[in-house]
């Protein structure tokens, strides 16, 4: 079976758990702001998911 992108991964981290939990975006959405923005800037990582939501 393949990969779901939209479940949990045991791979997942905290930050991309957080994101999603706090912002409605995707697992797979959540996953791509983090490699694209890494984890340790979380106010940018909140704007970028607010603007995948409202865009949606």
């Amino acid at each position: 079976m393949a990969d779901e992108p939209d479940k949990p991964r045991a791979m997942d981290g905290p930050v991309v758990q957080r994101l999603v939990k706090e912002t409605g975006v995707t697992y797979e959405q959540a996953r791509d702001l983090v490699s694209l923005l890494g984890s340790v800037d979380w106010a940018s990582l909140l704007r970028e998911a607010r603007l995948l939501i409202r865009g949606r």
